[in-house]
């Protein structure tokens, strides 16, 4: 494994145990949600160009948009939350209230 396909699967997995075991906060959570999207953008990218294929080559576009698609749902119900509960906390959540 090369260091470049190491360093970008190091960020995925970082992202993805920030997301399992530091869940306090939604910001948090999104944010580790965004780390992992940008690792998978940036190792799909590298694999387009370095395997010269433009037929994937839409791939990693088409990757950002459905990134930035959850990334304003995500804030759209960070703010929703902290409108409704007043704060982000995911412990004051409760699925059977809603």
């Amino acid at each position: 494994m090369s260091p470049i396909h190491f360093t970008f699967s190091t960020a995925f997995i970082l992202g993805l145990t920030g997301l399992a075991f530091h869940r306090t906060h939604l910001l948090s959570a999104l944010l580790c949600l965004e780390g992992m999207m940008l690792s998978l953008f940036i190792a799909l990218s590298l694999w387009s160009l370095q395997f010269n294929t433009t037929n994937f080559a839409t791939a990693p576009m088409l990757l950002l948009a459905f990134s930035a698609c959850e990334a304003g749902a995500g804030l759209a119900l960070l703010v929703a939350m902290a409108r409704t509960h007043g704060t982000d906390r995911l412990q004051n959540l409760n699925l059977l209230q809603c």
